[in-house]
């Protein structure tokens, strides 16, 4: 349970970068199934190769953060359909992965990680170390924050938003859909060295079907706590990766089979997917329905009481008749 909620706060990076893509760029990126693998691969050779943990985790972050940045390309200056980019990027870093490892998997079992300093002190699997990621986590969620209400922020939340409209005020939309591609698979970078220290081993096939798990993750915490709100937006994601494991975990604890999992996180997307046309409904279906004749008596019936509200009206009204 407490080794759930750890993977679920650092699947948490990688939903933030989701966001930035799929919620404020309004861009569908399949690169993160690559970029995942890119980050895990990076740091886990540089770690082997004695660089500092910290160092190794933020060479990951600059991995997928190149790896966002040829995607932008190839649909901003290439003009590729964004869909097939992301496509092409990632099939390219299977192939790129495989020569940053030397082989499909590297084992990280004796190796200091980021997470040393938390098993020495016997935090790492214990509440208190679950509220240091925690911590670490939503500081991360509040640079982003910060950054989205930059100058340079609201014009990659206008680019989402109306890309003509915000190009026509002269700013360069290119720059800022590779720049967003670019940070995104950053952070998705970032996941998979976090995530590789963490169980102790880079593979070649961690990333596939990941951009389903950050998609859930996005869509059931917004799909819990909304997103009027930039605060609760970008709160509701890290939110999400959590509660996704959590549903991850209670189906495997009452018996589903390992094998299903992804029909399960496909199940869950439509759910959250369809939550708010559900509650729109059940609004709608709780309101009495407003009809002509309806109208027409209630409007009646205010008539009436304005007339009936004092005896001088009913007066005047006598007089005139």
């Amino acid at each position: 349970m407490i080794g759930t909620v750890e993977v679920g706060l650092i699947y948490g990076v990688m939903a933030l970068g989701v966001y930035l893509t799929f919620r404020v760029l309004n861009f569908p990126d399949l690169t993160v199934d690559g970029s995942f693998t890119t980050g895990a691969a990076t740091a886990a050779m540089g770690i082997l190769a004695g660089w500092n943990p910290l160092l190794a985790t933020l060479a990951g972050f600059g991995a997928g953060f190149l790896a966002g940045t040829v995607t932008g390309l190839l649909h901003t200056k290439g003009k590729i359909d964004g869909l097939l980019a992301g496509i092409l990027t990632m099939i390219a870093l299977w192939s790129v992965n495989l020569r940053i490892m030397d082989g499909a998997n590297i084992p990280l079992l004796r190796s200091d990680t980021v997470f040393t300093p938390l098993e020495d002190a016997d935090l790492l699997g214990e509440w208190p170390g679950v509220g240091i990621l925690a911590v670490a986590v939503l500081l991360l969620g509040l640079v982003v924050l910060w950054f989205l209400t930059t100058d340079l922020g609201l014009s990659i939340r206008a680019t989402g938003d109306n890309g003509p409209m915000i190009s026509s005020f002269g700013v360069s939309t290119d720059f800022t859909k590779t720049l967003t591609l670019a940070l995104s698979n950053g952070f998705v970078g970032m996941c998979g060295a976090l995530i590789a220290q963490y169980r102790g081993f880079a593979d070649i096939s961690m990333g596939i079907g990941l951009i389903l798990v950050g998609l859930a993750s996005v869509i059931i915490g917004q799909a819990i706590l909304g997103q009027r709100k930039l605060l609760l937006a970008v709160l509701a994601v890290i939110l999400g990766a959590l509660l996704y494991q959590l549903i991850i975990f209670a189906a495997l604890r009452v018996g589903l089979d390992p094998n299903d999992m992804k029909a399960v996180t496909a199940i869950l997307v439509v759910v959250a997917l369809l939550l708010p046309r559900w509650k729109g409904a059940s609004g709608r279906f709780g309101r009495t329905p407003t009809t002509p004749v309806a109208a027409n008596e209630r409007a009646a019936a205010g008539a009436g009481t304005a007339v009936d509200a004092g005896p001088d009206s009913a007066a005047t009204g006598t007089k005139e008749a």
